[in-house]
């Protein structure tokens, strides 16, 4: 339980209780699944096929729940996430408690968050509330419940949840990750800064929710002023020069973090763009994840990579993949000084942008996108009542140039 509990909380050395457990006895299969998938979630997809292969080969004896247990986390490590989701899903609704295959359809990064879907930020909710009743005041479903709560607008339930699943557990990274998130949906930025920055303080560099959330420290200081803080945060911390972190959140940061401080009306140097432009080419060179596609999109057009933007609207792919298209046109006129071009495309996709995944506060980058591109064109009054109405809290304490101040 001990790798299961380190790896629900996103703490340090997740792995070595589950090697640990393969020393003692090397055909447990469940812990060699357990390694696979800790693979998997750090980007690690040569390592999660061999630990997955490893307990296959270890199914004898086994019982039917924990054989169906591997089959279905192969499905998603292999990359069959559409299949394995309704799967996974009918196998959770029989046994709920079944964490670790419960926990693949949490969070924004889940099978749900990434299902491509209209109406998924809905079907968290469904899912997280259908398994209130098994996991009572276990901190680590009211974390996951209030990210739920909290993405679908009810910040006031997800305040209630998230805090006693700090009580119960004060060291989770996944906890205080979802209060900084709600610091920002609440536009409590000086004290979201503070907390978060408390908690980081103390969090391992080598632990994987490391890189997100310094994330969320580098942006409250961008939006505070504090630029010596956030640049030093971004290089040490963010971007793709730093030590290992999940790909995904190397990309998506590194590009996010980017993209609001130019919004700010700070000047990028070309160089920053181009590494992070390099980087996506590198690591995601297939499309098919719509989140990494959509922020790939937008470090090559700041770039000017044409050419690998060119890729990217043209192989857009999966369920999310008409969304991506649009988004990555968006960008391309955005960043070509075409913004009543971007204006038109980001608008057709505005309200279904969720669709890509991540978090309201993630997709954010495209609320300012097109706040950004009616600046552009002459429409600052737009560009203001554009995010009083969408993002409130951006139009109030976010730095975007020209339009807040």
């Amino acid at each position: 339980m001990l790798g299961v509990d380190r790896f629900l909380a996103a703490d340090d050395d997740v792995e070595t209780p589950f090697r640990e457990a393969i020393a003692a006895d090397d055909q447990f299969a469940m812990a060699h699944i357990g390694l696979a998938r800790i693979h998997q979630l750090c980007g690690r997809g040569a390592a999660a096929r061999a630990a997955l292969t490893d307990a296959r080969e270890r199914l004898k004896g086994v019982t039917d729940r924990e054989a169906t247990q591997v089959a279905l986390m192969g499905e998603m490590i292999e990359g069959r996430a559409p299949q394995a989701y309704p799967r996974i899903r009918a196998y959770v609704a029989q046994n709920p408690t079944d964490v670790m295959l419960a926990q693949t359809c949490t969070s924004v990064f889940g099978l749900i968050g990434f299902s491509g879907q209209a109406g998924r930020e809905a079907e968290q909710l469904a899912y997280t509330t259908m398994l209130a009743p098994h996991y009572g005041d276990d901190w680590w479903f009211l974390c996951q419940h209030a990210f739920a709560q909290m993405e679908a607008g009810q910040t006031g339930p997800a305040a209630a949840n998230i805090e006693r699943a700090i009580a119960l557990n004060p060291t989770s990274a996944h906890s205080a990750h979802v209060r900084a998130h709600l610091y920002y949906e609440t536009g409590e930025s000086e004290a979201g800064l503070a907390y978060i920055q408390d908690f980081w303080a103390s969090y391992p560099e080598t632990a994987y929710m490391h890189c997100h959330i310094s994330w969320h420290v580098a942006l409250w200081a961008l939006e505070q002023g504090h630029l010596d803080q956030m640049w030093q945060i971004f290089d040490t911390a963010v971007a793709p020069t730093r030590s290992p972190a999940p790909p995904l959140n190397v990309l998506t940061d590194s590009v996010a973090l980017l993209f609001r401080a130019a919004a700010a009306g700070i000047a990028i140097p070309e160089a920053r763009w181009q590494q992070v432009s390099d980087y996506a080419h590198r690591i995601f060179p297939q499309t098919g994840l719509a989140f990494a596609d959509v922020h790939a999109a937008l470090a090559h057009a700041m770039a000017g990579e044409a050419a690998r933007l060119a890729t990217v609207i043209t192989d857009a792919k999966g369920a999310a993949g008409p969304v991506v298209r649009q988004l990555a046109q968006a960008f391309e006129a955005l960043a070509g000084d075409e913004p009543d071009k971007a204006i038109t495309q980001f608008s057709q996709v505005m309200a279904e942008h969720e669709r890509i995944g991540g978090s309201r506060a993630q997709r954010d980058i495209i609320e300012i996108s097109l706040a950004s591109a009616l600046l552009k064109s002459g429409k600052a009054e737009e560009a203001r009542r554009t995010l009083a109405m969408r993002r409130p809290h951006i139009a109030q304490d976010h730095l975007v140039a020209g339009v807040t101040h």
